[in-house]
């Protein structure tokens, strides 16, 4: 049977009591599924953590389906894109603090989905490089920006 993502998502939902339209939509690199609820706030969690799970649950239950399945990446309300943006935009700052200090600038403890923006946005950047750090107490890694030599 081929997964299907959209009607995977909105199950789920339906499941934990929420009611909710799922748009699919293709990307290159996967599929957005997008969510729309009343109930956006508590789909979304705090700093987004419930989104995150959605995400993740969706994701195991269409792979079990169908091992080539593509990834889906679950949106509420735009929450995603402007997360993104707000995290480029802290990157392009952080970056320019270490242009103009030449010193090291550590960003707060990130998942691995925020860090992947934050590297992304600074990979063709020619004067900063970019790398992930543990932090104890913490499952989240910081990241580490400093002037390329």
């Amino acid at each position: 049977m081929p997964a299907e993502p959209q009607v995977t998502l909105h199950r789920i939902l339906e499941l934990l009591g929420f009611s909710a339209t799922v748009e699919e939509h293709r990307m290159e690199d996967g599929i957005l599924l997008d969510v729309k609820a009343d109930d956006s706030g508590r789909l979304i969690g705090r700093q987004g953590q419930t989104l995150a799970d959605l995400q993740y649950i969706t994701n195991r239950l269409l792979f079990q389906q169908d091992p080539s399945v593509p990834k889906a990446l679950v949106d509420i309300g735009g929450y995603r894109a402007q997360a993104r943006e707000a995290l480029v935009k802290k990157a392009k700052e952080a970056a320019e603090k270490v242009r103009r200090w030449g010193d090291v600038v550590e960003l707060e403890p990130l998942s691995a989905f925020d860090r992947r923006i934050i590297h992304q946005a600074l990979k063709d950047d020619p004067s900063i490089e970019t790398h992930s750090v543990e932090v104890e107490g913490t499952d989240k890694k910081a990241i580490l920006l400093r002037p390329k030599h």
